[in-house]
Order: structure tokens, then C-alpha cells, then sequence
């Protein structure tokens, strides 16, 4: 997706001109698609005359690998989510960029997205007060698709589950609102398609003044509406059409995607921002703040610390499902 828009939109100054995939069939269709030069050999994409940067969205058991390379070759690096399959990796992705001093940035759309950048303007400016619950429901249909029990997201030597993949998102999303918690306590089963792991999940994070912040995933998801709820002591915040699954049936005329209601106030209040029509406009509209940081005009969306981080919380949900405890952070 961020190769079409770059493509298209030339003013934003980013030329893809090569494709590595160690699957050789996956590499002739995206290669052949987008008229790219392809290779099976990453040294040899590295060695290229004029790459100043990758963008890796291989297999996540591959994260590692892939991101100590390119730095090492000292490319610019965007890297899709999660950071790594293990803590160990993702000691070794901060260790290297840390190194080298490559530019680096995770590809966490949610934090661009211009109704969550509101949402965290409106706790940071102290409009709704102090913050006591946040709750954000994500999912995806994709255990329901044809095939997909078949691709590398469910294989667990590849990738560690749907929870970790997508729901990531979500738990990324409460970081960067409220900060690092301070334990959780989760619920992550299959329920729907043996072949696929995690299809249902919900964790409940606590923060150290107390505030409670809940995600709820289910990658079964058809149909959806609202998306965030954040409740503070002097008004609410609702964000409705924040996820795919919410993209997909049809909305009443007019419909707000984020408002808020404060507590002296006699009506809710539209934020004015238009929700986007689909989740792949959210993706698509990644490219241009990419792009800005691949040239030096902003900072990365996300460190390579702060995925770590991330990937603790993910982690510990999967460790907290798992025994049936409390995790403390």
C-alpha cells in the first residue's frame, strides 16, 4: 500500500525500485506487479547503488534478522509491527539501531490516525479531567477468510499469533495514550477454527493512579461500531469506525465518528473529523508521514524501545492467559 501511494505521488520523493522475498513465487507477483527488481539474496538487495532505506514486512520470526542487516548496511528502516517474536529479539533490534544510529520507526498506523491524535490531545490538554477507564475494541474478520489458516500468521514458528500480530495494535494504541501499566490480566483463547490461534481476546490493564484500560479483539469479527471509550471525571470520549470490522456496514447519515460529552455541557460535541470509509484508507494514509520521516522532517511514529515495550505488554497477556494470574509489570 505504501508502495502505490508512493508511486503515485511522486511529490512525496520515495522511489521503490527493489523487492526481497526469500519466497520466491511471493517475490515474482509483488516484483512483477509494481515493475521492481526482485532478489531471493538480501546482501545483495543491500549492496544496491542508491538504497537509502527498506521497509521490512517479512515474517515476524524474520524481524530480527532482516532489521540487524539493513542497519549494519546503515539503511533507513521502517519495520512492520509486532517488533520481534521474542523479548530476545527485540533486545537485539534495540541493540543495533542503538549501534549504528540508522534512522528507525515502527509502522504503527494507530498512532497517526487523525481521531486518535485528537483523543490523546483532548487527555493530554486535561479536557476530560482525570482519566479512570479506557476501553478500545479491535478486530479483524480474518479467521474468517478462505485460506487464511493456511498462511504464515498462524504458524507459530513464524509468527505468534493473531493476538500478538493485530490486537498489538490495540495494546500499542494504550501505550501511547496512557503511558507503560502497571499489570495485566488476560483472557485469550481459540474458539472458532482450531487451525488458527487466538481468535478471542481480552486484557485488562492497570495503571499506577489506578485507571483501568481494556482491549477486546476478536479476529471473527463482521460487523462492528464502536471502537474507544475513554471516561474521565469530567466527560466521556466515544469513537465509533475506528477498526476494519467497523468499516464494513453501512453508517447512518451524518454519523460522528469521535465526540465527547463534558459534564456541564448540554449536548455531545463532534469532533468534526470524518472517519475513513475504509480500514485500508488508515493504511494507505501511512505512506505520506513515512515518507516524511524517511527525508528527516519528522520523528519515528515509534522506537524501537517502545516496540519493545510493547511486545512486554503482548507477551505478558500471553503469559497471563496461560496460567490464569495477574501479571505484574
Amino acid at each position: 500500500m505504501y508502495c502505490d501511494i508512493w508511486r503515485d505521488q511522486p511529490e512525496l520523493g520515495i522511489e521503490v525500485v527493489s523487492a526481497w522475498d526469500h519466497n520466491a513465487v511471493r517475490l515474482a507477483e509483488v516484483a512483477g506487479k509494481r515493475k521492481l527488481r526482485g532478489s531471493t539474496n538480501v546482501t545483495e538487495i543491500l549492496a544496491q547503488p542508491g538504497i537509502e532505506a527498506v521497509v521490512i514486512g517479512a515474517e515476524t520470526s524474520l524481524h530480527a534478522e532482516s532489521v540487524i542487516a539493513a542497519a549494519r548496511a546503515g539503511k533507513r528502516i521502517i519495520l512492520q509491527k509486532p517488533l520481534a517474536l521474542t523479548l530476545a529479539q527485540a533486545d537485539a533490534i534495540v541493540a543495533v539501531i542503538g549501534e549504528t544510529g540508522v534512522p528507525f520507526t515502527l509502522a504503527w498506523q494507530m498512532r497517526m490516525d487523525p481521531q486518535n491524535l485528537r483523543m490523546k490531545q483532548l487527555i493530554q490538554e486535561g479536557v476530560l479531567g482525570r482519566i479512570v477507564m479506557v476501553r478500545r475494541r479491535h478486530g479483524l474478520n480474518s479467521h474468517l477468510w478462505a485460506g487464511f489458516d493456511e498462511s504464515w500468521h498462524v504458524q507459530p514458528a513464524l509468527n505468534r499469533g493473531m493476538w500478538a500480530d493485530d490486537a498489538a495494535h490495540a495494546v500499542d494504541f494504550l501505550y501511547w495514550l496512557l503511558g507503560p501499566p502497571r499489570s495485566v490480566f488476560a483472557e485469550i483463547d481459540t474458539l472458532v477454527n482450531p487451525k488458527i490461534p487466538d481468535d478471542q481476546g481480552i486484557a485488562v490493564f492497570r495503571y499506577a493512579d489506578g485507571t483501568f484500560a481494556e482491549v477486546v479483539s476478536s479476529m471473527t469479527c463482521v460487523a462492528a461500531e464502536n471502537t474507544t471509550e475513554i471516561v474521565g471525571e469530567n466527560g466521556t470520549v466515544i469513537q465509533n469506525y475506528g477498526d476494519g470490522p467497523s468499516c464494513i456496514p453501512p453508517r447512518p447519515k451524518e454519523a460522528a465518528g469521535l465526540k465527547w460529552f463534558l459534564r456541564d455541557a448540554k449536548e455531545w460535541t463532534d469532533s468534526g473529523i470524518l472517519s475513513p470509509a475504509t480500514h485500508a484508507e488508515r493504511i494507505y494514509a501511512l505512506a505520506k508521514p513515512l515518507a516524511e520521516f524517511l527525508h528527516g522532517r519528522r520523528p519515528p511514529i515509534a522506537t524501537a524501545a517502545e516496540g519493545r515495550d510493547v511486545l512486554r505488554l503482548i507477551l505478558a497477556c500471553h503469559e497471563s492467559a496461560a496460567t490464569g494470574r495477574r501479571i505484574n509489570l
